[in-house]
């Protein structure tokens, strides 16, 4: 599960476009223009709602599990 945790509160507005982001894990993926985020494994994922607010953070929903490299 850490592998789709990012430490800090980042909102949509503020994701690092096609640059690779560390995950608690300390694993990497990246993101594009579009919400396409590409995991270690080259699987794509969409996203699909962007900034919705917890108490604890801030959730991103994706339509597909992102995996680190074996």
């Amino acid at each position: 599960l850490t592998y789709h945790v990012v430490s800090g509160r980042v909102l949509k507005a503020d994701v690092p476009v096609g640059t690779a982001i560390t995950t608690v894990q300390t694993g990497t993926f990246t993101v594009s223009a579009g919400l396409v985020i590409t995991d270690q494994r080259a699987r794509t994922s969409n996203i699909t709602a962007t900034d919705v607010l917890t108490s604890n953070g801030v959730i991103h929903v994706i339509d597909k599990v992102i995996l680190p490299t074996p």
